[in-house]
């Protein structure tokens, strides 16, 4: 299961305590050091099965302040997850990829004690 996160992030922190006090094995990545490439980034949109601006808002990852927002409406989706994977984001809330390929995003630990302890 990797675990991305953002070290500042109070919402971060509450996870990484709620997944040691369940003793869930996690791989850890800071979004903020370590960008998704465009494959990954791509896969979990896929994955969450979200329109590509929601999956951003619902998981947290925001645009970096790069003068974009005017821009990507008119930007395809490959476009879209190409530009941000190469110039990075930010993340305020947790995402969860599991190895089974469910994407948790947030933290509200009612879908996570469903997802992990089932």
């Amino acid at each position: 299961m990797l675990f991305i996160c953002y070290s500042k992030c109070s919402t971060c922190a509450k996870a990484r305590q709620w997944l040691a006090a369940n003793r869930i094995d996690y791989q850890e990545r800071d979004i903020k050091t370590q960008n998704p490439t465009s494959v990954e980034l791509a896969t979990w949109y896929h994955q969450s099965g979200l329109p590509l601006k929601r999956f951003f808002n619902t998981s947290g990852l925001v645009y970096r302040d790069l003068g974009l927002k005017d821009k990507l409406p008119t930007m395809s989706e490959t476009a879209q997850l190409d530009l941000l994977s190469t110039d990075g984001m930010l993340v305020k809330r947790p995402l969860v990829i599991s190895d089974d390929g469910q994407i948790l995003v947030g933290f509200k630990e009612a879908e996570w004690e469903k997802c992990f302890k089932s």
